[in-house]
């Protein structure tokens, strides 16, 4: 197992064998014998190779081994397979720690996701996509409200939300289920933490669609656009959309965009796609708006304070929880969130948080 898992964090971190050897001290020749298990590296090497792949030195010790199923990427043609390869490492070490975690409760702390009960088996046309989000959104009792935390809301669901440290500007979202070495999975969605808040949670959206969605739609329906269709539904449903923009309009105002953007987590342009797939505005009316958007150059970057970022917290919340029941210890605990033992225990006592208070007082 060790050899692996020198492999795995050398290609996660992006180095080659010359360039992790250069960095340790040694050939890369040794690290290509670390790596086949011919031969085992004392302790002082193996700090230097955490080191030098960003990881801490607990990480080649961990005996929960996870394997993603069917993980499945957009736009694979611009995140080529060695960049795919080394993000889902990434997202392996990550999951690894919440399968760890999850192993300390005497009985699971989160749901089993499951779709929900009695959606339709065929869907034909865009307009069942609206009716589909509705009900999708009806079952777990989300209301015609923005969803003000959707990785909550989605955890809660028993949908592990994976927040990963990729800025490659080829990847868009993945998703797949992870499998425990004893048998366990947990379907899992992956956004990056550089990315805007609308668009990380477009991305949990569309891939929500893609695990709703899988088997259910016909053969005229594209299943990119059914799935952007599908998010854009789930987070602003039609009624929404009409209520807040009205039956019909002749134009749009940017303001009016940029305030529903904000107030639903949803993009400018996504609003003004709604705008048309609810015959809030026509077809004419979309593309002459569009044209000006893209002139102003909003396509690549709207205007304005992005929308805050979506952050996990249940991963915290049960660190906290285990720590609490005494499942685990207090340098578990801080193991486990990757942080130094003497500011887990100042951040479990509120410290650093009454110092921060105070230093605003002050200021």
């Amino acid at each position: 197992m060790l050899r692996n898992r020198i492999r795995q964090a050398r290609l996660a971190a992006g180095l080659t064998l010359d360039a992790l050897g250069e960095q340790v001290g040694v050939t890369h020749t040794a690290i290509q014998k670390y790596e086949k298990g011919t031969i085992t590296p004392p302790s002082s090497q193996l700090l230097k190779l955490a080191r030098a792949c960003g990881i801490r030195v607990e990480y080649f010790f961990r005996t929960h081994e996870v394997e993603l199923l069917e993980p499945e990427f957009r736009r694979l043609s611009t995140f080529g397979k060695t960049a795919q390869e080394a993000l889902k490492i990434k997202v392996v070490d990550l999951i690894e720690k919440r399968v760890e975690l999850l192993g300390f409760f005497p009985e699971s702390p989160i749901l089993q996701f499951e779709s929900p009960a009695g959606l339709p088996q065929h869907i034909n046309a865009p307009e069942e996509l609206e009716a589909f989000a509705d009900q999708v959104r009806d079952t777990w009792k989300l209301g015609l409200n923005p969803i003000g935390d959707l990785t909550d809301t989605l955890e809660t669901l028993g949908l592990l939300v994976i927040v990963v440290d990729e800025d490659n500007p080829g990847f868009s979202g993945l998703t797949a289920t992870a499998r425990t070495s004893d048998g366990r999975t947990y379907p899992i969605v992956v956004v990056s933490s550089h990315w805007p808040g609308d668009r990380q949670r477009f991305t949990l959206a569309h891939e929500l669609g893609h695990m709703l969605l899988a088997g259910r739609l016909g053969a005229d329906l594209e299943v990119e656009k059914a799935r952007d269709h599908f998010a854009g539904a789930f987070l602003a449903p039609m009624a929404a959309v009409v209520q807040n923009l009205g039956q019909n309009r002749h134009h749009v105002e940017w303001r009016e965009l940029y305030a529903l953007k904000h107030a639903f987590g949803l993009s400018m342009a996504g609003w003004l796609l709604r705008a048309k797939q609810c015959n809030v505005i026509t077809e004419a009316a979309h593309s002459s708006l569009l044209k000006l958007f893209s002139a102003k150059g909003w396509r690549k970057q709207e205007p304005g304070d992005p929308v805050a970022r979506e952050i996990p917290r249940l991963f915290e919340q049960l660190v906290y929880r285990a720590l609490g029941e005494q499942y685990v210890s207090e340098s578990k605990a801080a193991e486990l969130l990757g942080i130094p033992a003497m500011r887990f225990h100042a951040e479990r006592q509120l410290e650093l948080v009454d110092a921060a208070a105070q230093s605003a007082v002050a200021f």
